[in-house]
């Protein structure tokens, strides 16, 4: 049998097949698969929180009053900062991978442990913000009450701001709720039921929100759902007291997978999934990085002849700034 291979004349041509289809060497092309399918994972994500908070439009919660909050500058409102600071270093790390690469292309050993070293800082500073923020998140700042149909009930007062404009200003339960006495201890082995298992109480009782209210004039009660204008919706005095005692439910602080201050419960849950979910791929992505930076330091690639590992990591950490300018766009500018 002949088997002689038929030349077809295209072989060098980019779409003519051979061993390297679009000039690309075959890992490179694997990373490229793998960034096309992770993309269309991303999307369905987004797509569900798009969905979501359409048919939530009214109740979903303000990002420039949930993310206000800025380390070492404990009870100043600056919405935004923060989050804006995160995006600014992965965004500068993509630089740096980026300097990497080409540095990488010149076999210049040197500016890759360089540019290579600071992608790895960068990384680490925006995860461990990103930790941060979900503690934030979770530990909550004001506390609410959550009502019997699963409404969220926030406190506040008007005040003038700088520009003599009158806004509401939030308040929290601790400042204004009255101790009452009453049975609110959980569950011990010292009271003879250490089989139960018990959540932690919350900080507060409705009765105690209530009677602090009714003792406070000036406090108010803002409901989940926006007005016309695009702010929550803030009751008079005597429907914010009517709301506490006849709806009141559950007093809530911070957020978790069941309930949230912030609104909507669905929003936490879209928060926690969609922004871990991008956390676990830049913490891998900082792994890699780690490995490709000590091969980088041992010469491995200087040996090879070639910097291409250096290349394919860099279109995933290229992916993932990607994806967190669309994270960021849903979640805290929409």
């Amino acid at each position: 049998m002949d088997s002689t291979v038929v030349s077809t004349g295209t072989e060098d041509k980019t779409w003519g097949g051979g061993n390297n289809p679009l000039r690309a060497s075959y890992g490179k092309l694997m990373m490229w698969f793998f960034i096309v399918s992770d993309a269309l994972t991303f999307s369905a994500f987004l797509a569900a929180y798009g969905f979501s908070r359409f048919k939530f439009v009214n109740e979903w919660p303000i990002a420039d009053e949930v993310f206000t909050h800025v380390p070492f500058l404990h009870g100043q409102e600056l919405p935004m900062i923060y989050v804006a600071f995160m995006t600014f270093i992965l965004i500068m790390s993509s630089v740096t991978m980026v300097l990497a690469v080409d540095a990488g292309h010149h076999m210049n050993k040197a500016k890759v442990t360089i540019y290579m070293f600071l992608t790895i800082i960068g990384g680490i500073v925006f995860v461990g913000s990103q930790a941060w923020e979900w503690s934030t998140f979770i530990n909550g700042d004001y506390g609410a009450v959550q009502t019997k149909a699963g409404n969220i009930l926030q406190f506040g007062e008007y005040v003038n701001d700088e520009e003599g404009e009158e806004v509401f200003k939030r308040i929290a339960i601790e400042d204004f709720a009255v101790t009452v006495a009453g049975d609110r201890v959980a569950h011990e082995r010292n009271n003879g039921i250490w089989f139960t298992d018990e959540a932690a109480l919350p900080p507060f009782s409705v009765d105690e929100i209530y009677t602090g209210l009714a003792a406070n004039d000036n406090i108010l009660v803002r409901t989940q759902i926006l007005n016309e204008e695009g702010h929550k919706t803030v009751l008079s005095r005597a429907e914010s007291l009517r709301q506490i005692e006849e709806n009141g439910k559950l007093v809530v602080k911070g957020a978790n997978l069941k309930v949230n201050e912030y609104g909507t419960t669905l929003f936490a849950d879209m928060f926690f999934f969609i922004t871990g979910f991008h956390g676990f791929h830049v913490t891998m992505g900082i792994i890699l990085n780690i490995i490709i930076f000590f091969n980088v330091v041992l010469g491995t690639y200087e040996r090879r002849g070639s910097y291409e590992m250096v290349e394919k990591v860099g279109l995933y950490w290229h992916f993932v700034d990607l994806v967190w300018v669309f994270v960021f766009t849903f979640f805290y500018l929409v």
